[in-house]
């Protein structure tokens, strides 16, 4: 008989966010002009077969082409996610997601909730008619990963790979195997329903969803400027007097940024706004020199980096926001004991 301490059955959660995984076109020669988010998740299941079978629920989160991603769709799938998170008989989650921001989305995710159970992003890059559809096995595959008891953390997995959610990057427009780890490689292969591990899973401390602003359109905004030949400092002035909160430079080679570019930086630094450097380099971290005059994000992309700075920033509010609460509770508790005093 099971302990009432623990779950009787352990279950999955798929939530579908729309992308190729979901997409249809008229022909299944058709690669390219198909329609993206058609079908739902429901649809994604049939045909799959999970081992260890374990019941699996399904929720349509979005329909999205994840080029179209947005704050306020990234805000309900953590908040869904820390909702299933919370109980105890779900083992582990996978998110279905487009290709075209899978890495950003990877990134937020893992930052805010670092799970200590599985919750695993899937995708494709041919659409669910195609002749060379993709997306079956990589479902089934990151479902297998769910369902494994000693996975943990933010995970993707595509074309037989399991990549960790601050070393995916999508290198290919089109190859089937359009995703790496980069340097550091793959955490572990799926090879036939089996798990193979090869390095450790992710482990970082969480920064919780206390740290989100209460409307997904509330989000700081921060820009990416990318250092090259010819660059103008009329960008980063246009920008920052348009409002932005942060920018993030994908500087040339070991992230060293145009000298046209240094004296608006500097301005904008100045005016408040938060610089950060990254690399634009496909590959290969950044090591932090005296040529650096901001911070360095050594090895993240400029679109985990983007993301990295409004969590930086949203933190940052929230830490400020609960010393003012602090402080206004303190002085409100001392003018009530002054005035029992009195």
């Amino acid at each position: 008989m099971p302990s009432p301490l623990m779950p009787a059955r352990r279950r999955l959660v798929l939530l579908g966010t729309g992308g190729t995984i979901a997409g249809r076109a008229a022909s299944a020669h058709d690669n390219v002009g198909y329609r993206v988010g058609e079908l739902g998740v429901e649809e994604l299941l049939r045909g799959v077969v999970v081992a260890p079978a374990l019941p699996i629920e399904a929720e349509q989160l979005a329909q999205l082409d994840s080029k179209d991603m947005d704050h306020a769709c990234w805000q309900r799938l953590a908040q869904r996610l820390a909702h299933h998170l919370a109980r105890p008989e779900v083992q582990g989650i996978v998110v279905t997601h487009g290709t075209d921001t899978l890495e950003e989305t990877a990134w937020l995710l893992q930052r805010l909730l670092a799970p200590a159970r599985p919750v695993v992003l899937t995708a494709a890059m041919r659409p669910a008619t195609s002749l060379q559809a993709d997306g079956p096995q990589n479902l089934c595959d990151a479902l297998t990963v769910a369902a494994c008891t000693e996975a943990a953390g933010v995970l993707i997995v595509l074309a037989g790979r399991v990549l960790a959610a601050g070393d995916v990057r999508k290198q290919h427009t089109r190859r089937l195997d359009a995703f790496d780890g980069g340097d550091a490689g793959a955490l572990a292969v799926v090879e036939d329903g089996r798990l193979r591990r090869w390095r450790d899973w992710p482990r970082t401390q969480p920064l919780g969803l206390a740290c989100l602003p209460r409307a997904g359109t509330d989000w700081p905004w921060v820009e990416i400027v990318v250092s090259h030949a010819g660059a103008r400092a009329q960008a980063v002035d246009a920008v920052v007097g348009a409002g932005a909160r942060g920018l993030v430079v994908a500087g040339t080679g070991n992230a060293t940024v145009h000298e046209a570019l240094l004296p608006a930086l500097e301005r904008a630094q100045h005016a408040g706004v938060a610089v950060r450097l990254v690399s634009r380099c496909a590959a290969g971290p950044v090591l932090p020199g005296p040529e650096h005059r901001w911070p360095v994000y050594a090895t993240l992309s400029a679109p985990q980096a983007r993301v990295e700075l409004m969590l930086e920033l949203m933190a940052g509010s929230a830490h400020a926001a609960g010393e003012a609460s602090a402080a206004a509770a303190a002085a409100g508790d001392e003018a009530a004991g002054g005035r029992q005093g009195g």
